[in-house]
């Protein structure tokens, strides 16, 4: 047999006896001098995570006549050993690239999960917490494990219960909730304010849901309503103070629209909030009290 159709048929054996899904990612050729003629020869990397496979592949690649560049169990490993040994053909277990992208993937879950701002949950149709990540320990002080050690409305404040179980009732059914706000418990005794997003997943009995703490808004918008009805009530006060007073001319009584008569400061505490405390002005106390007490030394 020629040398260059030996070569193909010891690379065909080669390729037809690996087992494990081996994938060749990079071919270049590596002329070795020999005494009178030149010889084809492939420096191979094997890259596998069975260390009884990459060996029987190494033993089977030096029988044939290739060079084994090394030997790598992962893809970073794989990596540095290219930078090193520079081969001229990788071989790679497709199951290994399918497990490092798989737990890259899993990797890169795990780490959204934990820095996420926002409260993340898995909630079984059975109304237990599943996984929770750190953000609920941060709101709501309560640790996780304790979040997943009794049914998730425990937590919910009571005025606001039976509306959350007709939500997740929807949501188990296959619907999503979209913006739904309620009340959960804070270790201290508190309350705070979370705005809902849900979807279930029905073959694995489990709802998925995002939670975000809406407090400080709810804060601020019954600060706003509050100060609305304040200053509505001090404008139906103004209206009513600008109406034209029929006012006696001699001792200062008003006159009410069912033709009573009152006093200034009575008529004004009927009609708007305003409560007066009584005292003394300068002027009066040297004309009138002042002469007054004087007389009643006198006696």
């Amino acid at each position: 047999m020629e040398p260059r159709q030996r070569d193909r048929s010891r690379a065909a054996a080669v390729r037809g006896g690996l087992t494990g899904g081996l994938f060749l990612v990079r071919i270049a050729i590596h002329h070795l001098e020999l005494p009178g003629r030149t010889v084809t020869r492939r420096k191979i990397l094997i890259v596998d995570d069975e260390p009884t496979l990459a060996r029987e592949l190494q033993a089977a690649l030096g029988s044939f006549g290739y060079d084994v560049a090394g030997i790598a169990s992962s893809g970073l490993d794989a990596i540095a050993l290219a930078a090193d040994a520079e081969p001229d053909l990788v071989l790679v277990d497709l199951a290994l690239l399918k497990h490092d992208a798989n737990r890259r993937i899993h990797e890169m879950e795990e780490r959204f999960f934990n820095v996420s701002i926002d409260m993340l949950c898995f909630l079984d149709f059975n109304g237990y917490f599943k996984r929770l990540n750190p953000a609920w320990e941060r709101t709501l002080g309560f640790t996780r494990k304790e979040l997943m050690s009794r049914p998730f409305i425990e937590f919910v404040h009571p005025d606001d219960r039976e509306r959350t179980l007709a939500q997740n009732a929807k949501v188990r059914a296959g619907g999503q909730a979209l913006g739904f706000e309620n009340r959960y418990l804070c270790k201290d005794g508190s309350y705070r304010w979370f705005l809902w997003n849900a979807a279930s997943g029905l073959s694995e009995r489990t709802i998925y849901s995002v939670a975000r703490d809406i407090t400080a808004r709810k804060q601020a918008e019954e600060d706003r309503e509050r100060l609305v009805l304040e200053l509505q009530a001090a404008l139906a006060e103004v209206r009513t103070l600008q109406e034209i007073l029929p006012i006696c001319s001699y001792c200062k009584k008003v006159r009410d629209d069912e033709n009573y008569w009152h006093s200034v400061d009575s008529y004004i505490s009927q009609h708007t909030k305003t409560r007066f405390s009584h005292s003394v002005c300068p002027s009066c106390y040297a004309s009138i009290v002042e002469p007054h007490l004087e007389g009643t030394d006198g006696e």
